[in-house]
């Protein structure tokens, strides 16, 4: 962290991104101000303006889809692609030029993340970037409004050297940060800090609350981050605690990675536009499809925004005189798409109800690895099943059902959605208030709470208190004679615990491993947001329900003159949580005169 004269937050979404920023350089009798930067971004073709909230749409035009030159912006005349939102609108029209959900496609192990392979089936002449360029390109933009609107003729105000804190889903894995960074880098930005999003509404509600905060929760309670954005559900427990008689928070609990979010809710109310064309008539086929689909995200969030409206139109281009010819138009009632999100996605149901789980098709399509079952509540009632059932804070205390409730997300913009909610919550647990925290504007909460966050890394405001979001393993090899058919048994040797510390690093000395000079020496990197209480150098055998694979991670260890042959040498490991929030393990020989980082393989093709 450096002494910059700004602290910029970014909220890095499925379906916007934002800019806050505050004064890093003020007295301390002045109250820090947080604001958000107007993104300049092209509307339409020759018109660029201004707006808070940047979509997170890339177009990437053919030869003949916008007049040349067209997409100009302040920074760039010669731009051939546009960001925000004329692509969003654009690449709805045309959706085989259209890049979306990059940060869904970010965490997606089961393809090449740095591969160009967004938009995802588009024809094999298309233009295509890979999910990290994308997330790049949203950043670059970013930057480079920034710079020409705020750093100009200052040279210690340009982007590049200020405090950044990038924020990423509570769930997101090792892999998933690391790749993040990389976009980040890749847009040159290097002083960067990721932030939990969750943490981040959290943030922006203390901040929005000044001193009244302290007031509004007590000692032993537990408050939940319901956050439902564009392409991620992301649930997170912070406790609030007492030490010196002062109010201190910490984030207890962390759910699974959901890829269940406003795109899934979009499908499906083009499944529903779909259905009312086919008693028409009117068939589409899969181009005009994922058209629909794109239309449908744009009426269901006005119809979010303005609860006034009573429905929004639907347009879909038609495909020429040979099916349709000419555009399609249809209408989504306010009524039906409540109903849909509702029923299909909100249900009710009890506490024991979880998500149901289907038999997977032996062959299926390599595109996103969305949630088999869609209904928030039965996801939200395992999370908070598992505090129940024993899964403990660091301290061996069980986590409190939460007494009260801050959403988060464009989804949760939806009046009826929060309420449902909160009345699900008020059916399982019975007798007593569960309340809901008034939430900071929730297209921009997460930005403000990150810039937030900065200040508080300066001493200007209460920090939480959690460290990493889930514990991680290296798979350890058992050393049992082979037996044909069957491979040898994976241990899980903890080497990051719940709750380590950013800036922090731990040693395993007490077990020495051998590594082969010379040639690749894989691990398999694994991890757990169930078992909090698992130590440094603890090794699981029993670990299947509990801990997941992640990734594999693998080095070359070059040899000496004296060590070819295959000599095994000597290791004990060492893992570290960068201040940045990434994570780093290292295996160290045992004279200490040499050390190998291990690299996670990013192009690493696994089962999706």
């Amino acid at each position: 962290m450096s002494d910059s004269k700004f602290i910029i937050g970014i909220d890095l979404g499925t379906t916007h991104s934002v800019l806050a920023y505050t004064e890093g350089w003020i007295a301390e009798e002045v109250e820090p101000a947080i604001r958000i930067l107007p993104v300049p971004q092209v509307l339409s073709p020759n018109e660029v303006k201004a707006q808070p909230l940047l979509p997170s749409f890339i177009f990437l035009p053919g030869p003949h889809d916008v007049p040349q030159g067209s997409l100009a912006l302040p920074w760039d005349s010669h731009i051939d692609f546009a960001v925000g939102e004329f692509a969003r609108n654009r690449g709805a029209e045309l959706p085989n030029r259209l890049v979306s959900s990059a940060k869904s496609w970010l965490c997606h192990s089961g393809v090449d993340r740095m591969e160009k392979i967004l938009p995802w089936e588009s024809p094999p002449d298309a233009r295509r970037i890979s999910p990290v360029e994308a997330s790049s390109r949203f950043l670059q933009h970013l930057r480079d409004a920034w710079n020409h609107d705020m750093a100009a003729d200052d040279p210690e105000a340009r982007f590049e050297v200020q405090d950044i804190y990038l924020t990423v889903p509570a769930s997101f894995d090792a892999v998933a940060r690391e790749l993040t960074v990389k976009a980040a880098q890749a847009a040159g930005l290097e002083n960067i800090t990721l932030l939990e999003e969750p943490q981040a509404a959290f943030y922006a509600w203390v901040e929005a609350q000044k001193e009244r905060w302290r007031k509004a929760v007590r000692v032993g309670e537990s408050i939940l981050v319901c956050d439902v954005g564009g392409g991620t559900t992301d649930f997170s427990l912070i406790q609030v605690t007492e030490e010196h008689g002062e109010l201190t928070l910490r984030r207890v609990a962390v759910g699974d990675h959901l890829l269940l979010g406003g795109d899934n809710m979009d499908l499906a109310l083009a499944y529903a536009v779909q259905a009312q064309l086919a008693k028409k008539g009117i068939k589409l086929d899969a181009w005009q499809f994922r058209g629909l689909w794109h239309s449908a995200r744009a009426a269901k969030e006005r119809l979010l925004a303005d609860p006034e409206l009573p429905g929004e139109p639907v347009v879909i281009l038609g495909r020429g005189s040979s099916l349709i010819g000419g555009t399609i138009r249809s209408e989504l009632a306010r009524a039906e798409v409540e109903q849909t999100l509702l029923d299909g996605f909100f249900p009710l149901g009890e506490s024991s109800d979880y998500p149901e789980e289907k038999p997977k098709i032996g062959v299926r399509e390599m595109g996103l690895p969305y949630e088999a079952d869609p209904a928030v509540t039965r996801h939200l009632a395992r999370f908070l099943g598992r505090q129940a059932q024993g899964d403990l804070s660091q301290s061996g205390v069980p986590v409190a059902y939460p007494a009260a409730i801050l959403f988060n997300g464009g989804v949760m913009k939806s009046g009826l959605l929060r309420e449902r909610v909160l009345s699900v919550l008020k059916s399982w647990h019975g007798p007593g208030e569960i309340r809901e925290l008034a939430s900071v504007d929730l297209d921009l909460a997460v930005a403000r709470g990150a810039s937030y966050y900065g200040l508080a890394r300066r001493g200007r405001g209460i920090r939480i208190r959690g460290g990493v979001a889930r514990s991680y393993y290296i798979g350890i090899e058992s050393s049992l004679p082979s037996v044909p058919g069957i491979p040898a048994p994976i241990k899980a040797l903890c080497v990051v615990p719940f709750g380590m510390e950013e800036g922090t690093d731990a040693e395993i000395r007490q077990r020495e491993f051998g590594l082969v000079v010379g040639e690749s020496a894989v691990f398999h990197l694994l991890d757990s947001t169930v078992r909090k209480q698992d130590q440094v150098g603890e090794m699981i055998e029993d670990w299947q329900g509990d801990i997941e694979k992640v990734t594999t991670m693998e080095t070359i260890l070059p040899a000496t003159e004296e060590e070819e042959g295959g000599k095994i040498i000597p290791v004990w490991l060492q893992s570290k949580v960068t201040e940045v929030g990434t994570l780093e393990l290292w295996c160290v020989a045992r004279d200490e005169n040499r050390r190998w980082k291990l690299e996670f393989n990013l192009r690493e093709r696994e089962p999706g």
